[in-house]
């Protein structure tokens, strides 16, 4: 008499199975979340310091108070959806989107600031801090990271 061949799987194999993914998925999922949040520091760095140079022209061409008015200066932000902050010209945002803030008056003498905010669409574990762009009197800029946020998201660009 010949044997019967299996068709399928057993119950045993099956949840073998299931439980391989269950931990694997308990180790990545937080894994995940930290990689998204330490990528939103980096584009937070990066969104705001890419102002610095709109900001270093108005310096040089004495323009003091933020704006697109004639003589004002321009800091020609574009909307991101991980920051929070008003426009500071007279362009409108799109919804749930923000943009650095820059200090005002600008004085070119140290002091000028750059500051993006996190919230909108940001990771929780960031929501609320801060990267802070701070010019010196030289003419260098210097970024910070807020002192709350976690050392696992700390950009090398931008320490605590």
């Amino acid at each position: 008499m010949k044997a019967q061949m299996q068709k399928g799987f057993t119950l045993i194999e099956l949840m073998i199975v299931v439980a391989i993914i269950g931990i694997l998925a308990a180790i990545a999922i937080p894994q995940y979340q930290t990689y998204v949040a330490k990528s939103q520091v980096q584009r937070a760095v990066a969104e705001s310091g890419a102002i610095k140079t709109a900001i270093e022209a108005c310096i040089l061409e004495g323009k003091s108070v933020i704006g697109d008015g004639a003589g004002e200066c321009d800091p020609q932000a574009t909307g991101s959806s991980i920051l929070n902050g008003a426009s500071q010209t007279s362009i409108t945002l799109p919804a749930d989107t923000g943009v650095p803030q820059v200090s005002s008056p600008l004085t070119g003498t140290g002091g000028d600031t750059i500051i993006a905010t996190f919230g909108n669409n940001a990771a929780l574990a960031l929501a609320g801090l801060e990267i802070t762009w701070e010019r010196d009197a030289n003419g260098s800029w210097e970024c910070t990271a807020d002192a709350a946020l976690d050392e696992k998201y700390v950009s090398t660009a931008c320490p605590k």
